[in-house]
């Protein structure tokens, strides 16, 4: 099935490069069905490609057990967006990256969604059982708010794992189907 009328809009905070990976292989999922993907960092937002979007996934790394003051910033620049409804109906879902396993992920898709609801978007999850705990497995984290992604105190070249990033593709391919699975 392609969704080629269809987009999806992934905006995202990445101050060292972990998170705009995590990003692209989420784009790189939702491409496989053939949606238009915008991926864009909060530096160099589109404004009007989100407003347009069928869905936009939110993303950042979790510091100290809260988002980015980054992502916090964009939520606050879309009140007027809010307000008009702009988003109403949209599809939305999160991820985050951090260096530890935990690190209070869950906190930072909470507060995603949170934002998500009040804009009255749709939430979707990750609906993918784990499959181990290793860093070549899927969904790891056994997390089902949302995609949360590892990075240890490496270079983005070495890390998060294959098996975080082939999680994040398939979120992001699961993302764009449900998208089809709306119109």
């Amino acid at each position: 099935m392609t969704l080629s009328h269809q987009s999806l809009a992934i905006v995202y905070h990445s101050p060292y490069g972990h998170t705009a990976k995590v990003a692209d292989c989420i784009a790189q999922g939702a491409k496989k069905t053939g949606v238009q993907v915008h991926l864009m960092d909060i530096d160099h937002l589109d404004w009007d490609a989100l407003d347009a979007a069928d869905a936009i996934v939110f993303g950042c790394p979790t510091y100290m057990g809260n988002l980015t003051s980054g992502l916090k910033l964009f939520m606050e620049q879309s009140s007027k967006r809010w307000l008009a409804r702009t988003w109403q109906g949209k599809l939305a879902a999160a991820f985050t990256n951090g260096g530890g396993l935990s690190g209070d992920k869950l906190a930072v898709l909470q507060q995603i969604n949170l934002f998500a609801m009040q804009h009255g978007m749709l939430w979707t999850g990750l609906p993918l059982m784990p499959t181990g705990r290793t860093a070549a497995d899927l969904n790891r984290m056994s997390s089902f708010l949302g995609l949360m992604t590892q990075s240890d105190n490496a270079p983005v070249e070495q890390t998060p794992p294959d098996g975080d990033l082939q999680t994040a593709i398939w979120f992001g391919q699961h993302i764009a189907e449900l998208l089809g699975k709306m119109k």
